[in-house]
């Protein structure tokens, strides 16, 4: 059993402002046992560890520095927050971290003053901070914005549009790049020390500002030259000459472990910077515990875990997870055809593709945090006669739904979009609940949209999708394992809008989309056995539909109920659509489209989830009787 850390430092720090009341020299004592009580949170309850560990030195230095709420701190991407949320005022709460009515994994506005901006997905706290700190010059405030962007982040264009921005509007913006890979420059010790002090401070700062003046005096065109050969210069020494041209002050790169770094130079800028400040640091991922320095990847998010061992709570061995079995669908279809390419967005291992990658490293293409990109750049591999695979998991998708419909589903172009944690996705929450990607691809013309069952299915759409040249088309999955079916060696080819049937009955007809399908067969046994004959289908496709299948199904039933792990607007409106068009709803019909609550649904359990929305087989037979009315248990078919 985990002994619990002795943190006597950490135990008299409820608030920043706590924090602020201690000696400077007592800083490094406090972020030690810091990390060591991340340490014992995080193996508690799982979740996001090596990103929180390689900035508990810099959420120290920022609490110390800044005189928080008032200044802003935003964190980018959230998960590095974790520090941050015991340091304000949540501690006591840590060990519900990612649990039902607990702290969320993520920044969360609703949660904390603590929190400004709330972020679970990358790359938005430079647009967001610069919109806090024109806000703050508009209304004549005098408070810090600080951005900390890191972990990848910084690879998205977004992040790059909000900088161009910041420089132009000189807004007064500190912006703090957590390096944790060493991807743009690796600190060079005393000197890059010494030289980041001495550009953050008052005297280079004036000299600079000086300077400017002097050459403003003779003409824009000479002011301009002279200044940007000064900055090249300094960028020749300092680094930073990329950030310098988009308008920011560049500091660094610094060690973001040193406390005795980190504070001068965050006192400094906070003291005399004027316009957009770009502060690089460098961490380590992992730093501080053993097992996370030495596979950072494997605990950027992590089971439960010992902390003596750094060994994982394990998931029960059963069905393969739906991520495996696409990874696997996929290379098997690549040994086929040389020209299946796969497309990820800084997500290799969270969808599969890093086996891909092993099989075909040169037909694998890791782009970054970037979806635009990614889904444009697919779609240039397709013109080209390649099959590119976009693997993005639902929610990240959203963020390139403009180049979904104006670089692929204008121009028809077939790209093959494999969607993963599509629906429900436990501890993560609504920021990563994939609820929505069915209603926005299906109101494109020409998309053909479809959602496995189970295992099996998703090998058969894998194949589909890569012997499918007509335009774009779609299979989403979930998160997690399978249901546990008998799976082929290799998918079949799907015909394209084409259902099937697994159950027939009478009077209840019950046509699922996607995994709900398991359910709608449980939900069937039990109407079966309060006299209830029950049809159970499987749509497969939400575009082209089934049209023979739910005319079927309407002509011939009593009750037809659609299930969907998905929101409205999703298959259920593509099937209302067509009822009321073919004048089936005029027959007496009763239809009750299931779909996922109109709300953003917090972090649960998914068997809760599943419950809570209706969608488990118990609320599938409870929406049955209730469009039968009061009795319908006790009827016969």
């Amino acid at each position: 059993m985990n002994q619990k850390p002795q943190t006597p430092l950490l135990d008299k720090v409820r608030i920043p402002a706590d924090l602020r009341a201690l000696p400077e020299r007592d800083l490094p004592q406090l972020a030690a046992e810091l990390r060591a009580e991340l340490v014992d949170v995080v193996s508690q309850t799982g979740g996001h560890l090596g990103a929180g560990l390689g900035v508990v030195e810099l959420t120290v230095a920022l609490h110390y520095v800044f005189d928080t709420p008032a200044d802003r701190v935003i964190w980018d991407v959230g998960h590095q927050a974790y520090p941050h949320k015991i340091l304000t005022g949540r501690r006591d709460r840590m060990r519900t971290l990612r649990q039902e009515g607990g702290l969320s994994g993520f920044t969360r506005r609703a949660e904390s003053e603590y929190d400004p901006f709330g972020a679970a997905h990358s790359s938005t706290s430079i647009s967001a901070g610069l919109g806090m700190a024109v806000a703050r010059d508009l209304s004549g405030g005098k408070n810090n914005v600080i951005a900390v962007i890191g972990d990848g982040a910084l690879s998205a264009g977004m992040a790059y549009e909000a900088m161009n921005n910041a420089g132009a509007l000189d807004a007064r913006l500190i912006v703090i790049l957590n390096d944790n890979d060493m991807s743009i420059a690796p600190p060079t010790g005393a000197m890059s020390h010494y030289l980041a002090r001495l550009a953050s401070g008052r005297t280079y700062q004036g000299f600079r500002d000086i300077g400017k003046k002097l050459t403003s005096y003779l003409g824009k065109r000479v002011d301009r030259a002279i200044t940007r050969a000064v900055e090249h210069a300094r960028g020749y020494v300092t680094g930073g000459t990329l950030f310098e041209e988009m308008g920011f002050y560049h500091i660094g790169p610094i060690d973001g472990h040193s406390l005795e770094h980190l504070v001068p130079v965050l006192k400094n800028v906070r003291d005399h910077a004027r316009g957009p400040v770009l502060i690089h640091v460098v961490t380590q991922k992992g730093k501080g515990y053993a097992p996370a320095e030495a596979a950072a990847d494997k605990y950027h998010g992590v089971n439960k875990f010992d902390v003596i061992t750094g060994a994982q709570a394990k998931a029960p061995a059963n069905a393969p997870s739906y991520t495996r079995v696409f990874a696997e669908s996929l290379i098997r279809e690549a040994e086929k055809d040389e020209r299946v390419v796969a497309v990820t967005a800084a997500m290799p291992s969270g969808t599969g593709l890093d086996l891909f990658g092993e099989a075909f490293p040169k037909r694998t293409f890791d782009v970054g945090i970037a979806e635009q990109h990614a889904v444009t750049f697919a779609a240039g591999l397709a013109t080209e006669g390649y099959k590119p695979f976009a693997a993005i998991y639902s929610t990240f998708l959203q963020r390139a739904y403009d180049q979904v419909v104006h670089d692929v589903a204008l121009q028809g172009l077939p790209v093959r979009f494999a969607i993963d944690r599509a629906g429900f996705v436990g501890a993560d929450g609504a920021t990563h609940c994939g609820a929505f990607d069915t209603a926005y691809l299906a109101s494109l013309p020409g998309f053909v949209v479809m959602a496995a069952s189970d295992e099996a299915e998703l090998k058969h759409m894998v194949r589909t999708a890569a012997d499918y040249d007509e335009g774009p088309i779609s299979f989403r999955y979930p998160r997690g394992n399978g249901v546990g079916v008998d799976m082929p060696e290799r998918g079949s080819r799907l015909e394209i809008g084409k259902g099937r049937i697994l159950r027939e009955g009478t009077k209840v007809a019950l046509l699922s989309f996607g995994t709900r399908l398991a359910d709608c067969l449980l939900a069937a046994e039990e109407l079966g056995a309060a006299g209830l004959s029950t049809t159970v289908a499987d749509a497969r496709f939400a575009k082209p539909l089934d049209e023979d299948l739910v005319r079927r199904l309407a002509r011939s039933h009593e009750i037809l109920l659609t299930v969907e792990e998905g929101s409205v607007g999703g298959f259920a409106s593509q099937v209302l659509h067509f009822l009321a068009h073919d004048g089936l709803l005029e027959s007496g019909l009763k239809v009750r489209p299931l779909v996922l609550p109109d709300v953003f649904t917090d972090h649960a359990k998914p068997e809760k989830m599943y419950a809570t929305a209706g969608l488990d087989a118990a609320g599938i037979v409870h929406a049955v009787f209730a469009a039968l009315g009061h009795g319908a248990a006790t009827q016969r078919a």
